[in-house]
């Protein structure tokens, strides 16, 4: 059984920082790309930005670059969204997913397969 399990979220002040993890089970994590994308109240899911599995190329939001930053761990099958200077703008459930890393990279929600439950990240003025 696959599981995307994320965590990391909490409520933070504008400005502040927060690391997002997302720890992936019941499949082969090297043979994905993975992405974080977010839903904001009231709003239509956004991607956050992408990881390549081979760690050679990721792509970000404009509305996050410069401050948020991908990893991956492939010992730990997990993926991480740093997050600095966070806004209140950012305040939205945060998801990681998985897609077919035999493929391009690409920030097409669509074409993710694996989805994690989500953590929740809000950000106060």
């Amino acid at each position: 059984q696959v599981q995307l399990v994320e965590s990391g979220g909490g409520s933070v002040q504008a400005g502040s920082s927060l690391r997002l993890s997302c720890t992936v089970s019941g499949l082969q994590f090297t043979m994905y790309h993975m992405g974080w994308f977010r839903r904001a109240p009231g709003k239509e899911r956004e991607v956050v930005g992408a990881i390549h599995r081979w760690d050679v190329l990721i792509d970000y939001a404009d509305s996050v670059k410069g401050r948020f930053t991908i990893t991956k761990d492939d010992a730990r099958s997990t993926v991480y969204l740093q997050m600095n200077d966070l806004k209140p703008e950012d305040t939205a459930m945060y998801y990681c997913a998985a897609t077919d890393g035999t493929t391009r990279l690409h920030t097409n929600a669509a074409l993710y397969t694996y989805w994690g439950q989500g953590t929740q990240v809000t950000v106060s003025a």
